[in-house]
Formats: C-alpha cells, sequence, structure tokens
C-alpha cells in the first residue's frame, strides 16, 4: 500500500489547480486578487456545481468586473446576462443581486481592501468567518471556501481544512486533521492538497484512481 505522503503527492499531480485558479485568479494578498475570490465564493455557496460556479465567474471577470466598484456599476441585468453564459441560471438573479449588494459592503466596510478585514480579524480564523458571513449569500460553509483558497497568502490562516476537505481526506485514508494532513506536504502545497481533497469529497476525482496513482508510483 502507498503510504501517505505517496497518496497526497499523487493527488496532486492529478488535481493540480485550486478552483480560484481554475477561475483565472491569480491568488495574491491584493485588493483585485482577494475580491474576486469573494466572488468565486459567492458563486460556489449556492447548490450548484462547482464547474458551474467557476465559469459563472470567468464570464462575470471577462466582462470586466474584478473590482467591487466595477461589480457595482454594471447593471443588474448584465450581471444576470453573464451569468447565463456562464449557465448559472438556476439562481442568476438573486445571485446578481448578491454581487452588488456585496460589492458595496465591500466598499462601505473594507474601503475594497480585504486585507483590512484580515487585519481586523488579527490572525483570529474565527473572526475572519463571523466577518465573511455579513456577505450577502456567504453563510458558514462560503466563509470554508474563502479561507480554504485564501490560505496560499494569508499564512496565518494555514492549515485551513474544512469538513469537506476533511471528508476528501477520509476517503483516501488519509489523516482527517489539519496537522496530520500538513505534514503530508509543504506549506506552499497545502492550499492545493486542500482543494484537490473537496474534489475526492464532491466526486470530482475518484479516491480509487488516486490510490492506483499512488501505488503505480511506489
Amino acid at each position: 500500500m502507498p503510504d501517505d505522503r505517496n497518496v497526497a503527492r499523487a493527488l496532486l499531480d492529478r488535481q493540480s489547480h485550486t478552483y480560484a485558479e481554475e477561475a483565472g485568479i491569480t491568488i495574491a494578498d491584493r485588493p483585485g486578487p482577494l475580491y474576486q475570490l469573494l466572488v468565486l465564493t459567492t458563486l460556489l455557496s449556492t447548490r450548484i456545481r462547482a464547474c458551474v460556479a467557476v465559469a459563472a465567474a470567468r464570464e462575470l471577470f471577462a466582462a470586466g468586473w474584478r473590482t467591487p466598484s466595477a461589480m457595482e456599476a454594471a447593471r443588474w441585468q448584465e450581471r444576470v446576462d453573464a451569468l447565463g453564459r456562464g449557465h448559472y441560471r438556476r439562481y442568476d438573479e438573486r445571485t446578481a443581486t448578491m454581487l452588488g449588494t456585496g460589492a458595496r459592503l465591500c466598499l462601505d466596510r473594507w474601503h475594497g481592501d480585504l486585507r483590512r478585514m484580515h487585519k481586523e480579524a488579527d490572525g483570529d480564523r474565527a473572526v475572519l468567518r463571523r466577518l465573511l458571513t455579513e456577505f450577502p449569500g456567504i453563510g458558514p460553509t462560503g466563509a470554508d471556501i474563502f479561507l480554504r483558497e485564501v490560505q496560499a497568502v494569508w499564512p496565518d490562516v494555514r492549515p485551513y481544512a474544512d469538513r469537506r476537505t476533511l471528508a476528501g481526506a477520509r476517503r483516501l485514508g488519509l489523516p482527517a486533521n489539519p496537522g496530520g494532513l500538513a505534514g503530508l506536504v509543504g506549506e506552499a502545497d497545502f492550499g492545493r492538497l486542500a482543494s484537490a481533497l473537496v474534489r475526492v469529497a464532491l466526486g470530482e476525482e475518484s479516491a480509487g484512481e488516486v490510490s492506483r496513482t499512488a501505488a503505480a508510483a511506489r
């Protein structure tokens, strides 16, 4: 049987991109990428397939709405149409409204810069989760999504493994706790590992195939 590190490496070889990267976000500790991650988080927080949420995010960004001021300035129908082009149709009207409201909150509360939110939390992940849930459409699951992705550039959040990450770990027989998982990869790879494990939990990646790949690589 392959050891845990081999399984983690096999998974990363098969699923090397986070959801943010798939959506075209070059994650960085800057206002633009952090806001774009917030948009993606809003889209992923509904009961819709992740690939549809990612496609919708790409359409919003292609339209030029990569900042809260640009998102708010867009007409509601324009946001609806962009979501539709990404096949995000079941929740398009409600989500278009939430994106506009969330953009205004980002501007009013954080001056368009979510680094201010990070600074206010002062390393307390519980505070960060609470502040994130103040945005429309983002509940506890959405806060987990944002923190799971942002840990790549906010080291004080790492290692962050939400319930879906841990569910994927259990399917692969890996340690079902953040510390145990963090010991399998370097710090720079932990966010990718967490995202890849979510894909296993959601059935986007086969646990059996990952295990066979790891065994073959021994």
